[in-house]
């Protein structure tokens, strides 16, 4: 079982899909607490969303500050010398998140891995692999880490996942280029990519919200 703290949320009694959202570098479970009054899910079954905390590490860009993290970040270019071991130890933990929901009476096609930076990578690294078929990825202001090794290491069951994508056009924390190149690899890969970008920076868009709510009712409410 996950020792991985979690707040959760619940938007009505006995819940049967899930949500569950991983925040960015430095943060934790609480981040994106706030946002959900603002989505409209009325048109949603009753969603458990869960809000998981990474570990503190040390973080090598931060000069060795301890925060929390999914995975260590070395160097200015997110592309150089990623954090293989740091990433694949958080993707056990999160799929054993996703183990938990399933054990809790939540079918897999109802479970949406959602994630905003970091947290984006990692619900693309995890989602894509998974071996059983999610209801949908929403990767918030991120990007596809070990982007060279998805066509051997991807699943089956998630080939047909649709896949929300969202950026800010003047994000200087991850530049909207390295996005549109995950976006580019996901698409000739054969992946259904939902892109969309908003005039902000590193954050969250009004119309974002609303872009969110059409998609979590669009892959919850299926039969």
């Amino acid at each position: 079982m996950t020792t991985l703290p979690c707040i959760e949320i619940e938007t009505a009694p006995n819940p049967s899909a899930s949500v569950i959202w991983l925040h960015g570098l430095g943060a934790d479970g609480n981040d994106f607490v706030p946002i959900i009054p603002q989505l409209n899910l009325s048109e949603c079954p009753a969603i458990r969303f869960v809000f998981p905390s990474a570990p503190s590490i040390a973080v090598t860009v931060n000069g060795g500050y301890v925060m929390p993290a999914w995975y260590d970040i070395t160097e200015r270019d997110i592309n150089a010398r990623e954090d293989i071991a740091g990433i694949h130890k958080s993707a056990t933990a999160i799929a054993e998140l996703i183990e938990r929901e399933a054990s809790r009476g939540i079918t897999y096609n109802k479970i949406v891995l959602a994630g905003f930076s970091q947290g984006c990578a990692m619900s693309l690294h995890v989602g894509l692999r998974f071996p059983h078929a999610l209801a949908g990825i929403m990767a918030l202001s991120g990007y596809l880490p070990l982007a060279k090794s998805l066509a051997v290491e991807r699943s089956d069951a998630n080939s047909k996942t649709p896949i929300f994508m969202a950026h800010g056009v003047w994000d200087a924390v991850i530049v909207p280029e390295r996005a549109e190149a995950s976006a580019d690899v996901l698409e000739k890969l054969g992946y259904q990519v939902d892109w969309n970008t908003y005039p902000m920076e590193h954050s969250l868009h009004p119309d974002e919200l609303v872009d969110i709510s059409r998609f979590l009712t669009m892959v919850l409410s299926k039969s």
